[in-house]
């Protein structure tokens, strides 16, 4: 992912792609190696499409408009560099038939990190990376906004969530080079939990597991992926203040902003927050109005529980479905000034999806009246739509307490905070570590 190992310690230009967040590798070569490879295995290995992917096939070739989207977005890819083609001379997936048929490969594993031009990474959304450029044009944008295709992307979506809570998901967390506790991963997992206290623990004290049971004692890749922390490895800021906030997950700022507006067009560039969009048109999104939020974005690498930043009452908690792969406009070749897609991806729109993806919502009506109502946005990008809450309505919840998970992969999380809140202190966009989860994230004064 970010991280890539091995004799070239540098990376040429043409291949290096900034990819904040560590979900698709900054190695462009990494990425086409990937794809190469899955290609090719789904074609020495031809079988039949898995049930929901018959479904989906019958879909787009049943529905004008979706078939007219499903090869558009291929022919609208450009045929240049870097999208025509990998190192090696092979063409990208062109078809939404070799699209298939790599999935219904895909869907029989879990991630594994990948050899590349004696470079060690991982494709962090497998499903992201074979769509990265189709989803960029104009036609992706339309089809990846459709009602019907998402319903149909869910179904997928399940599908492969169930094998990766299966004993057989768990294969890829052995210790071989390209196993998730293998040395290259387990180095970059480390790095990325060590960073926000500059520590040097090890898996084991970090998070609970087995280091005596085979694959540390975990049961599938849900079940890693998943993983708790050691009670002491992430300390909550000052419990018994109810002044400070903590930290609702392991994740880097992406951006704060003030003086929010309940309608906003959060799909141009800039992405302003449109909060009655982002809170589901629920009643309470109207106490938000001028207020003020934060967003940060969780790494492949990282912790994905959500723990609460404040002690109080869940007022409301719900899961709202939404979009899966939609990329904004400006990003790709939907906008009439760019030649190029951003290969940014995910990261790039993630103020863009707070109004538009799979996403969980916890309203909390603090204990600290200078707070009062706040909400918790755990926002699902791409692959990583399964957002699950573990609290209810009317729990008395206390800071730091777990609240919920990400199931296969991170995404963006979003706090809220009505106007007139004196939240001040929250670490700023830009810097290279994540702010510990249930660590100090700002204060509020009364």
């Amino acid at each position: 992912m970010v991280q890539q190992h091995g004799d070239h310690h540098e990376i040429p230009h043409e291949h290096h792609v900034h990819r904040a967040g560590s979900w698709l590798p900054t190695d462009s070569r990494i990425h086409r190696e990937w794809l190469k490879e899955q290609n090719s295995q789904a074609k020495a290995n031809p079988k039949e499409l898995a049930p929901v992917l018959k479904d989906f096939k019958d879909f787009i070739e049943g529905t004008p408009r979706v078939y007219m989207w499903f090869n558009s977005m291929f022919d609208e890819v450009p045929r240049k560099r870097p999208y025509n083609k990998d190192p090696t001379g092979h063409k990208e997936i062109r078809d939404y038939h070799e699209m298939l048929q790599v999935l219904n490969h895909t869907f029989t594993t879990a991630p594994l990190w990948t050899n590349a031009a004696a470079n060690v990474g991982m494709v962090g959304v497998p499903m992201c990376a074979l769509f990265d450029y189709p989803m960029g044009t104009a036609s992706g944008f339309a089809a990846f906004l459709d009602p019907e295709v998402n319903a149909h992307l869910k179904k997928i979506l399940n599908h492969w969530g169930k094998f990766l809570t299966s004993p057989e998901s768990a294969e890829v967390l052995g210790n071989h080079e390209q196993g998730w506790f293998g040395p290259t991963a387990t180095k970059d997992i480390m790095e990325v939990a060590n960073a926000p206290y500059k520590s040097q623990m090890k898996f084991e004290d970090m998070f609970k597991c087995d280091p005596t049971k085979k694959f540390h004692g975990y049961k599938s890749w849900d079940d890693f992926f998943t993983r708790q922390l050691q009670e002491n490895a992430r300390p909550i800021a000052s419990p018994e203040d109810d002044s400070v906030i903590a930290n609702a997950c392991e994740s880097k700022t992406f951006n704060v902003a003030h003086n929010v507006k309940l309608r906003d067009h959060y799909w141009i560039k800039g992405q302003p927050y449109s909060v009655k969009d982002m809170l589901a048109h629920d009643p309470l999104a109207d106490n938000f109005a001028g207020g003020t939020i934060y967003q940060a974005f969780l790494s492949a690498l990282s912790y994905h529980r959500w723990h609460a930043p404040v002690s109080g009452i869940v007022k409301k908690a719900f899961v709202q479905d939404g979009t899966y792969f939609s990329e904004p406009l400006f990003e790709g070749l939907g906008d009439p000034n760019t030649e190029e897609i951003d290969r940014g991806g995910i990261s790039t729109g993630q103020g863009y999806l707070t109004a538009l993806a799979t996403r969980a919502i916890i309203f909390i009506e603090a204990d600290n009246p200078a707070i009062g109502l706040m909400a918790f946005i755990g926002v699902g990008m791409d692959e990583v739509s399964t957002c699950e809450i573990t609290v209810k309505e009317g729990d008395h919840i206390k800071k730091g307490q777990e609240t919920g998970m990400f199931h296969f992969g991170g995404s963006s999380h979003v706090l809220l905070f009505r106007k007139g809140v004196k939240v001040e202190g929250f670490p700023q966009p830009g810097q290279d570590h994540n702010v510990p989860v249930r660590g100090h994230l700002a204060t509020v004064k009364s």
